[in-house]
């Protein structure tokens, strides 16, 4: 089960899109595909249709007083299932901070669907919390869109200098430019440099567009609705390119 997170430490980024289609596109291949959405605002459980409430909230989840497995909903997509978001979640980093191991939580609450999932995405709240050094202990790949200007990397070289002195080893971290305006000097400008500069980050980008945006009123993904657009065509290249970058990473580490 490989877990690919979507976070950054600003919100507005266009996270839940990007997990969103992301997720959809994992199920459409065929792979077995969970999308947890923890952040308490609900943006993938709106975008999916589903009622952000989850039986027992962060506390019964922290503390495994349901099933995992009777708490995961359909989306009526094949192969995409969705744990929802709870307003609780708001208080998770309490929950999480009264448990014994506090950055073992999200990993007592996955491990049982080990077997049950091909891929799981999480749609990540910003800040760096509890919750996030959660994330960053049990995922494979982070995820993190990033809006091309100077504060929005400013962020970025922030949670590399957290995730340095965590020595988080596992963690593949991948960045990438989303809500990207070419008509913009300023946007123009960042993606040049910083791809000329800095190879880590993905060569796809996502556009800033009123079809993504579109998703709040369509409340289902782009490929539902717009899928011969270009918009749906720049979702496909991203997962195409962090894939490939995601078995390059595996070869490494065996060659290793």
């Amino acid at each position: 089960m490989k877990i690919y997170s979507v976070y950054n430490i600003k919100g507005g980024v266009g996270k839940t899109t990007t997990a969103v289609n992301l997720a959809y596109m994992s199920a459409a291949s065929g792979a077995r595909t969970m999308i947890w959405d923890l952040d308490p605002q609900g943006g993938t459980s709106y975008y999916l249709c589903v009622k952000p409430k989850v039986k027992g909230g962060a506390k019964g989840l922290i503390q495994q007083k349901s099933q995992f497995e009777n708490l995961l909903k359909m989306t009526g997509y094949p192969n995409l299932d969705l744990l929802p978001a709870d307003i609780s979640y708001r208080n998770m980093d309490h929950y999480l901070e009264k448990e014994s191991r506090p950055t073992n939580g999200l990993h007592r609450i996955l491990q049982p669907l080990k077997n049950s999932y091909d891929n799981v995405f999480l749609d990540c709240p910003p800040g760096l919390t509890t919750i996030t050094e959660n994330v960053f202990k049990i995922s494979d790949v982070l995820l993190v869109p990033l809006i091309p200007t100077p504060l929005s990397l400013r962020a970025y070289n922030r949670l590399v200098q957290f995730l340095v002195k965590r020595r988080t080893k596992k963690l593949q971290v991948v960045p990438f430019f989303n809500m990207v305006n070419i008509n913009k000097p300023i946007h123009r400008i960042v993606t040049k440099n910083v791809h000329q500069k800095h190879p880590i980050f993905l060569r796809s980008s996502i556009p800033e567009s009123t079809i993504i945006e579109a998703m709040g009123i369509k409340r289902s993904p782009i490929f539902t609705y717009a899928r011969e657009s270009a918009e749906a065509t720049a979702f496909q290249d991203l997962w195409k390119e962090v894939s490939q970058r995601e078995k390059g990473h595996k070869r490494k580490k065996k060659a290793l």
